[in-house]
């Protein structure tokens, strides 16, 4: 039971890595965690809050993003992730694809990181469409997909469909964890990985 002892290229590697990966997450705010028809939100908000430790622990980059909270319509990301992400700037945009906010896509590029780990609400708006822009402009996505939700089933059901057709690469956020970690021996991160992996509901 001998694990190779080099470990891969961290930049090259075709998997993801704390290296050559960012995470993005968009507008999760409690009108649009409210709306969620698509699967429990409380289980929703759990994922994305296990994303959120995920990237603390793994030291991603991370492009947090809200709407409309400047123009007093919306309300502030909720404060499950920035309760752990304490500290990350918050871009706020009006136009409802991320992707068409110069801060946002600057914030974005400004990570040097090609593989983009992405979790919006809703599926089918806030995740789909900067997630095929970014993707048309040359960067992999990996949209988290118990860690986004839709106004319905088919709505998010449809979206991911979407993504999946323009090259999309889906994942989950235990899936992720275990993806970063890759390996028992590495011990620095090795408690924080437990922790966060054997919180899950019913284990």
């Amino acid at each position: 039971m001998t694990s190779y002892a080099t470990i891969r290229d961290p930049i090259a590697d075709h998997l993801l890595t704390p290296q050559n990966a960012a995470v993005l997450i968009i507008d999760f705010q409690p009108v649009q965690v409210s709306s969620i028809a698509s699967r429990d939100k409380r289980q929703l908000v759990a994922n994305v809050t296990a994303l959120a430790r995920i990237a603390k622990l793994y030291d991603l980059p991370v492009v947090l993003a809200t709407v409309n909270v400047s123009t007093g319509r919306n309300q502030a990301t909720i404060h499950q992730i920035t309760e752990v992400l304490d500290g990350v700037p918050i871009i706020d945009r009006t136009s409802i694809n991320a992707w068409e906010d110069q801060d946002f896509v600057a914030a974005v590029k400004a990570t040097g990181r090609k593989k983009l780990i992405m979790a919006a609400l809703w599926t089918e708006v806030c995740l789909v469409h900067p997630a095929l822009d970014a993707i048309a402009d040359g960067f992999e996505v990996y949209p988290v997909v118990d860690a986004c939700g839709g106004t319905s089933l088919e709505a998010h059901n449809a979206a991911l469909d979407r993504l999946l057709q323009a090259g999309a690469k889906p994942t989950s956020w235990v899936q992720l964890i275990c993806e970063l970690q890759r390996d028992w021996n590495r011990e620095t991160t090795l408690s924080g990985f437990a922790e966060i992996l054997f919180a899950i509901e019913g284990h």
